[in-house]
């Protein structure tokens, strides 16, 4: 991923509702969002040179997700995949404190990432070029830098992120959608310099990213509510200006998640997923 805007914990019925967008270059094989047959509880698009993921969910509610550090100076040739960070956290059973407790001695090994991990009662975001966080109730963006760099685009997104929240009753997915599709580009002025060159800095600074060679490939919407119900849409655009594929999976965290029912009982509902 190179755009995850998220909100933990800030809305009354979804703990947790993140939008983001997946950037990378078009000729890296990859397979969209579905279960894993080697992981059947394990929900994520996949990376097919490397076998990792960007992006995923399992059926007992843990969450994971990475950007990129952008700093193409300190680039390791060679190194591991940022991506197995998320599959192997996804397939463990780890708390997430524990897990980035374990992989952090290791971290150097890997060109920079930003990772997220959580579960129904905690969320953290660990950088191995900056900190560990355990996040409080908040509405955050991560994109290729630190969480919250005031990118212009981070700092568009959670603006209206914020707004959207507004809405008692849910957020709408298609709204959601609407955010992660602006390709304004930033004035050259409220550029960052990441390493990478001004005409770059132009064609990485909205938050749907086009070029020939290298872009937004996917966009996702995943949504949590407080009875455990999970929402994951990714539509997959691979240089298309618009979509060519869209996944659509509902199911309900196992043994109850995020929620309770009225009578304060955790709650198992049926589980399933519509692919189309």
């Amino acid at each position: 991923m190179c755009l995850i805007l998220f909100a933990w914990k800030m809305h009354p019925n979804f703990p947790l509702v993140l939008a983001a967008n997946r950037d990378e270059f078009y000729e890296r094989p990859s397979a969209p969002a579905d279960f894993w047959d080697d992981a059947p509880d394990l929900l994520a698009g996949r990376d097919l040179r490397d076998g990792g993921t960007w992006l995923g969910i399992t059926r007992g509610g843990r969450v994971a997700a990475l950007t990129n550090y952008r700093d193409p100076a300190s680039l390791k040739i060679g190194a591991p995949s940022r991506g197995m960070l998320v599959s192997d956290y996804l397939r463990g059973r780890e708390n997430p404190g524990a897990y980035l407790g374990r992989i952090a001695p290791e971290t150097d090994r890997f060109n920079g990432f930003d990772l997220l991990v959580g579960d129904p009662d905690e969320l953290f975001c660990f950088s191995n070029r900056g900190a560990r966080e355990r996040l409080q109730p908040g509405i955050y963006g991560l994109s290729n830098h630190l969480l919250d760099t005031p990118w212009p685009k981070v700092a568009q997104g959670k603006r209206v992120l914020k707004a959207l929240l507004q809405a008692e009753k849910g957020v709408p997915p298609e709204a959601l959608f609407a955010l992660l599709a602006d390709r304004t580009r930033s004035p050259d002025d409220r550029l960052p310099d990441t390493g990478v060159g001004l005409e770059w800095e132009r064609i990485l600074s909205p938050l749907f990213i086009e070029s020939p060679a290298y872009g937004t490939r996917s966009s996702t919407v995943l949504l949590i509510d407080r009875n455990g119900s999970v929402t994951f849409i990714e539509r997959v655009f691979n240089g298309a200006a618009d979509p060519w594929m869209t996944a659509r999976f509902a199911f309900r965290i196992e043994n109850g998640g995020y929620g309770m029912n009225r009578h304060g009982e955790l709650k198992r509902g049926a589980e399933g997923s519509v692919l189309y």
